[in-house]
């Protein structure tokens, strides 16, 4: 059990990038992992766009920049564009039938495996939901019909300090029932 506590400790939002490449081997097991993330009726609803080219990196860091937002990302030399895709038709129906987002939630479980492999891997991330996603769809050649869900920051941290959690203690968070 030590082992995730540890991995999760780590895992924080990158916000100084070194420009140093990021190896393709290393995202492709940051992708292995979101495939394996579980998805309501295994429907997995997403596909990922994985940006390596600095000149199309620096253009996307570009749509997560507007009011003054983001501006870390300039130095960011890979990102994850996350788009949904339709759901399995049983987790469509599920869904509507229990007024749940399921795609929503599964893209959110699927970026949280990114996220932590990517930790686990030595690198740094951030999950941004601050994009212009017409000028992503119109730079990745998305169609218009797709959402673009997430764009994540992936790179090598510039600073190797983690900063202290600032996070709700437990009792404000959980509720246990006996």
């Amino acid at each position: 059990m030590n082992g995730f506590f540890e991995l999760a400790s780590r895992r924080e939002s990158c916000r100084n990038f070194h420009n140093r490449p990021v190896e393709k081997e290393k995202l492709t097991a940051c992708m292995e992992a979101a495939r394996l993330a579980p998805s309501a009726c295994n429907s997995q609803p997403w596909t990922a766009h994985i940006i390596r080219n600095p000149k199309l990196a620096a253009e996307v860091a570009a749509t997560t920049q507007a009011m003054g937002m983001n501006r870390f990302t300039s130095q960011c030399p890979a990102f994850i564009v996350i788009t949904e895709d339709k759901a399995l038709l049983t987790a469509t129906v599920a869904g509507k039938f229990k007024s749940q987002d399921f795609a929503a939630i599964d893209i959110g479980i699927m970026a949280a495996h990114i996220v932590l492999m990517a930790t686990e891997l030595g690198l740094g991330s951030c999950i941004l939901g601050w994009f212009d996603e017409s000028r992503i769809k119109d730079l990745l050649k998305i169609e218009r019909t797709r959402r673009v869900r997430l764009v994540i920051a992936v790179g090598y941290s510039a600073d190797d300090r983690l900063r202290p959690k600032v996070r709700k203690p437990l009792e404000k968070t959980s509720m246990f029932i006996d």
